[in-house]
């Protein structure tokens, strides 16, 4: 079984420096992590290069030091640089085709995917997991198009990779999220903005 297959992806956690205020988005990451949270997701997207590789650089010796993977969204380079186990692109980002011929095929590659159709055409390109979404409206991903739980569902039973459902989801939607039979939820906020993130996620680490 390969290093791939044995990922879980339950309590994926998506980083947003905006909603920790004067928190710290490592010592962040690494409550979450204690709490619970099985995947992380660096997301940077309006700081320099220089700045998201030295954030990089910090969140990766905590996940590495918990044997959490870590996944960056969007930008190859920073991923190559850093060493992570994964990398999260977009419909409008690098091609699926490209990335992994870049990032190797003992990587992680995760697709963002609204519909069936991109869903499928990931699955075909090679993706390992998709995130679909957004299930619930959400402020810290304004431009996501909405699915619906019976969208999600019918995604869920379409393909053989995991599924990530993200999107606005939170303690009180959980239930009816993880009732579609996904292979795990995306939070942000719901574990980020929290004033306990370490009891935040053991929450939902519970109720998964």
């Amino acid at each position: 079984m390969s290093k791939k297959a044995k990922i879980d992806y339950s309590l994926y956690l998506v980083t947003d420096r905006k909603i920790l205020g004067s928190r710290d988005l490592a010592a962040s990451v690494e409550k979450a992590i204690q709490g619970g949270v099985t995947l992380v997701q660096l997301r940077e997207k309006s700081v320099s290069s220089k700045k998201f590789l030295e954030l990089a650089q910090r969140v990766k010796e905590i996940t590495s030091h918990y044997g959490i993977p870590l996944i960056i969204n969007d930008r190859l380079d920073i991923a190559l640089a850093v060493d992570a186990e994964g990398l999260h692109i977009g419909q409008d980002d690098l091609p699926m085709i490209k990335a992994r011929e870049l990032f190797g095929k003992d990587k992680i590659i995760g697709v963002s995917a609204s519909t069936l159709e991109e869903a499928l055409l990931a699955q075909q390109q090679g993706a390992d997991y998709l995130g679909v979404g957004a299930v619930f409206s959400t402020a810290t991903k304004t431009d996501a198009p909405e699915v619906s739980l019976e969208q999600l569902s019918e995604i869920k039973k379409s393909v053989s990779i995991p599924i990530v459902a993200i999107g606005g989801i939170n303690l009180g939607n959980l239930k009816q999220v993880i009732g579609t039979g996904i292979d795990g939820v995306s939070v942000v906020s719901a574990i980020l903005a929290q004033e306990d993130i370490l009891q935040a996620a053991k929450k939902f680490r519970e109720f998964i």
